[in-house]
């Protein structure tokens, strides 16, 4: 059973920065997507980041609003994925929640249950 652990969320000040860590377990996660949501109170869950995988490799995606600012790295050998946030803003603060996206005939997505991020003006 796959499972995703996150960490690394806290209060930080607007312009400073924070390292989040998802832990996943119950398989092997060379050889599929895996990445970063938020969710901000009253607002609908948005894609941060993808560290997506292909015969060719892996490449990185991002939102718009944090480019330039996050950086995604995934650590196979730890099963692990991780989102380092600078300059962080008030808008960037959410719950931050790691997904592991399967594709295949039938894509699975899986889901941790998320770290808490707030930024103080």
């Amino acid at each position: 059973q796959v499972q995703l652990v996150e960490s690394g969320g806290g209060l930080v000040q607007a312009g400073g920065s924070l390292r989040l860590s998802c832990a996943a377990s119950g398989r092997t996660f060379t050889n599929v997507d895996m990445g970063w949501y938020r969710q901000a109170p009253g607002k609908e869950r948005e894609f941060v980041a993808m560290t997506r995988w292909s015969w060719r490799g892996y490449n990185s995606d991002y939102a718009d609003s944090v480019k330039d600012r996050f950086t995604i790295s995934r650590d196979n050998a730890r099963n692990a994925v991780y989102l380092e946030m600078n300059g962080l803003k008030p808008a960037d603060a959410a719950i931050y929640y790691c997904s592991v996206h399967m594709g295949g005939p039938v894509p699975v997505d899986y889901w941790g249950q998320g770290t808490q991020v707030t930024v103080s003006s």
